[in-house]
Formats: C-alpha cells, structure tokens, sequence
C-alpha cells in the first residue's frame, strides 16, 4: 500500500489522521455558496521535496505526501457558469479559461486539500473579486485553449499584475478512458477542498463533485515559466502523471477557519 502523509500529534491524547483519499465522498457541507462547472481539464504533476513545499503553506497545514513525496500540479481548463449557491452563472464573466499552480496539503483535522501559489484567469472581474474576498492568488492573463481532434493546445500569457509577461504553452494528446485510476491518479485528482490564508487566518474551503471521468494524455510539448513564477523549481523531466478530464460540475462551501481541535 503507498504511505500517505503520517498522523499527527495535536494533543497529549488525541492523533488526527489525515482523511482516506475518497474519490467519490459525500457533500459534507449543507448548502453551497459558489456553483461552476470545469470542462477541458489537463493536469501535469511533478514530484517535489515536501522541504521545499512547507515554507509555501499557509499556517496549520504542512504537505500532503505519497510515499514520502509531494507534487506540484500545473492544470489548465476552462471554468463555465460561475455563479453564486445554485442560481445560474454570471454572464459572461463567469465563464473564462484558468491555469494554475498548485500544492497539496493537510491541515490539523485531516482534512486533505490543495494551496493555489497561481491561479491565472482570462476574465478581470473574477480576479479582482477572488483577489479581495478570499486572497486567493489569482492574476490576470491572456488565455485561450485550440483543439485539433485528440490534441489540446494551452496558452497563457500573465498581463496583471507582474511579472507581466510570464507565459505558459502546453500541449496534450488525449488517451483512452481511465477505468482504474492509480494511487497517484486518485491522490492529486480526489481533492475536496482548498486551504488559503486570508485575514490573519487560514480558512479550509470545502467543494463537492461527481467522481472525476479521468483519461490518461501525452504530454508533447511544455513551455512553461508559471511553475517558477510560483517560487517552486521549474519543472525538470517529464512529469510523473499526465490526465485529462471532460469536466465535472462543482460546488463550494462556506469557508471555515482551520484551527486545532479543542
């Protein structure tokens, strides 16, 4: 069986381990605050040192490992009919192309999540919105995706705020349909929540979707400057997992503050 982050102490009686990898859990949240839908979805993985990962966690939470080792995700898509609860998306602004840079990790109630470092997006608004609500990283940039038959084309060029400029080119071939995801599939693919730092807090953001429809892809080509702009080491060799998703609904919950229990 692959090792997962170890349980952690929190207490002089009490270990908190960190929850299963789920792919298919519940909604643990009783009612959303944002609703969207994520199609054409391609996820890179590298393995990283959890060393390098933790300085670039918010408090409370430290990496999530496999096997003793940590990732580091760059993933573009496009996000359709953002909204708020369950009414309809925004026009227009709620629906744009995003990639972004993210960690895993796992606070001191197990609660298994993903750290955005970048989160690059096509629309203003939603960037100014994210920015100032929750403190997400999220930057504005010119983004498209082109499709020719199995192969995907992402592009990404960072125009605000800085480094402008700041590009990212990746190109994919979609494979055949994954009907038994791997550890590592599951592991960076099955996560229900986000942690962020925001008003001298760090808050966990619960989500909730359908089990992921995952193909495997081929990564034919990689010009990216995103993963270092992150401050993580420009990604090296191939990466340790390629995926591609038709895309899911999705939806969010209140965020909670990540604190120990009592």
């Amino acid at each position: 069986m692959p090792e997962t982050t170890p349980a952690r102490r929190v207490g002089q009686d009490e270990t908190v381990h960190p929850e299963p990898v789920d792919h298919s859990p519940r909604q643990s949240f009783p009612w959303a605050v944002l609703g969207q839908r994520w199609e054409d979805l391609t996820f890179l993985h590298w393995a990283v040192d959890p060393a390098l990962v933790a300085p670039l966690l918010p408090a409370g939470t430290r990496p999530d490992t496999l096997d003793g080792v940590s990732h580091v995700g760059l993933i573009g898509f496009r996000m359709v009919g953002l909204g708020f609860g369950r009414g309809p998306g925004v026009p227009y602004f709620g629906t744009f192309w995003e990639t972004n840079v993210r960690l895993y990790s796992v606070d001191d109630l197990g609660r298994r999540a993903v750290v955005f470092r970048s989160l690059d997006a096509s629309r203003l608004v939603p960037v100014l919105v994210a920015r100032a609500t929750l403190r997400l990283p999220y930057l504005w940039s010119s983004m498209r995706m082109d499709r020719d038959g199995d192969r995907l084309t992402y592009r990404c060029r960072r125009r605000w705020p800085g480094p402008a400029g700041t590009t990212s080119r990746m190109v994919v071939r979609v494979g055949e349909q994954v009907s038994d995801p791997t550890p590592l599939e599951h592991f960076v693919t099955a996560r229900w929540g986000l942690h962020t730092r925001a008003y001298g807090r760090t808050l966990h953001l619960p989500n909730w979707h359908p089990r992921w429809p995952l193909h495997r892809a081929e990564l034919l080509h990689l010009d990216d400057e995103l993963v270092a702009a992150a401050g993580l080491p420009a990604p090296v060799g191939p990466p340790v997992s390629v995926l591609y998703s038709p895309g899911v609904g999705v939806r969010f919950g209140p965020p909670v503050a990540v604190r120990r229990p009592d």
